[in-house]
């Protein structure tokens, strides 16, 4: 497997995962732009329009058609939050050349130039989108918002990184919100594309068994992706991050629920990218494996929770922990959660621990190698971090991390922010 990166234009890269392990190719485009609230409604809406019909292909129905031509090829679409940016994701994925009949070998310039249609040629009436598509995708937008409240464990994630985020970047929801969608039209939506398309950071993912240099004349000849222009992209990466002690925030919610669902929400200090091994180390010895503090102690031997882990999101230095309890074991599931954080400043955890989170964390990146999708995941966070590791720097990395050093992350770290959801 080899992967190279070619900047096609300023602000415009293709990366080429060359690897003989899948018999399919997968490509993805992703279109990064800072997270904004005045324009998260408009982003997230654009692929669920842009999916309904291109220039060529004017119809869901008629997309569909061309995808089984194409030997069953898969389309998918969406919207994801990393860090403070907001990301628009286009993925295709289809058999790879070497597997298909000699007379109908090609498929992959194939593929690139339906993506590139669908995402650069979309369907207009009188140079704007259809306005039987914004309204009928606006409904389904409106359906996904009103949704997350029937994940209550989602959910209570999602309301402790608003209460920690409020009036940030990072606390604004991912898909948007239902009052901003009545202001929406086919003429402020088509702008908003138009300014995206023209100015955010753009990544071409090809993943597969590929002749490298045929791929990159395919993009470089497509039609549609000549019509792109440089742009001096701007995009948020988080390096750094100090903390600030303040007054713990607890929130609690009451909701129609039978399991109490309590999220703590942890602020990591950060000084330097190596920091950010130190704390994944940390986060898998407190909650994040089956043998973690958390687990054990939480969830097994005081049998208080259903459930009870913790995840380390690294673009922020935060940490979040999780627990789905009985509601009347609050206070004493909170008492045992930061005993737990407390033994851990202790250095009340053993060598045993620490190998175990090092054979976990190595074999959670070794795996990333088994799927192509989550293969193209981890470039692309390396693309928004503020230096890239390769798979065998980040292994090196992790093994180097010794006792004192998760003892170090332990003693900074503040927790930010206690919500529960409870009836």
């Amino acid at each position: 497997m080899s992967y190279t990166i070619e900047e096609i234009k300023q602000g415009v890269k293709l990366h080429l995962i060359d690897t003989e392990k899948f018999k399919t190719n997968l490509i993805s485009v992703v279109i990064t732009m800072p997270l904004s609230r005045e324009e998260v409604t408009l982003n997230t809406l654009i692929p669920a329009v842009l999916k309904r019909g291109t220039n060529n292909l004017k119809s869901q129905d008629e997309i569909s058609k061309k995808l089984e031509e194409m030997y069953g090829a898969e389309f998918d679409c969406g919207v994801e939050k990393l860090g403070d940016n907001h990301v628009l994701k286009f993925y295709l994925e289809t058999l790879n050349d070497n597997f298909l009949p000699k007379e109908n070998m090609g498929i992959s310039k194939e593929a690139l130039d339906l993506l590139f249609d669908i995402i650069l040629n979309p369907y207009l009436e009188n140079g704007l989108f259809k306005e039987e598509y914004v309204e009928s995708e606006k409904n389904n937008i409106r359906l996904l918002i009103e949704s997350k409240i029937d994940n209550k464990a989602g959910y209570a994630l999602n309301r402790c990184i608003e209460e920690m985020y409020k009036d940030k970047p990072y606390g604004i929801y991912k898909y948007g919100y239902c009052e901003d969608l009545e202001n929406i039209n086919k003429e402020n939506l088509y702008k908003r594309y138009i300014e995206i398309i023209n100015t955010a950071k753009i990544d071409i993912f090809f993943s597969g068994n590929i002749n490298k240099d045929e791929i990159i004349t395919f993009v470089k000849e497509n039609d549609n992706f000549k019509k792109l222009n440089d742009r001096n992209a701007n995009i948020v990466i988080d390096t750094n991050k100090e903390l600030i002690e303040k007054e713990v925030k607890t929130i609690e919610e009451k909701m129609d629920v039978t399991q109490g669902k309590l999220v703590i929400g942890l602020d990591v200090k950060s000084s330097s990218p190596d920091d950010k091994f130190k704390i994944a180390m940390y986060n898998v010895i407190l909650g994040e494996s089956a043998t973690s503090k958390l687990f054990q102690n939480v969830r097994e031997k005081a049998s208080l929770a259903y459930t009870a882990g913790s995840s380390f999101v690294r673009q922020k230095s935060n940490i979040f922990i999780r627990c789905g309890i009985e509601i009347e074991n609050y206070e004493k599931a909170l008492d045992i959660i930061k005993k737990q954080l407390e033994d851990m400043k202790n250095g009340d955890f053993t060598k045993e621990d620490l190998e175990n989170g090092k054979k976990y964390m190595v074999s959670g990146i070794n795996s990333i190698k088994d799927e192509q999708d989550s293969e193209i995941t981890y470039y692309l966070g390396q693309e928004m971090s503020d230096r890239f590791t390769n798979f065998e720097e980040y292994i090196e990395k992790v093994q180097n991390v010794t006792m004192e050093d998760v003892k170090n992350v332990a003693n900074s770290i503040l927790i930010n922010t206690i919500y529960f959801l409870r009836n």
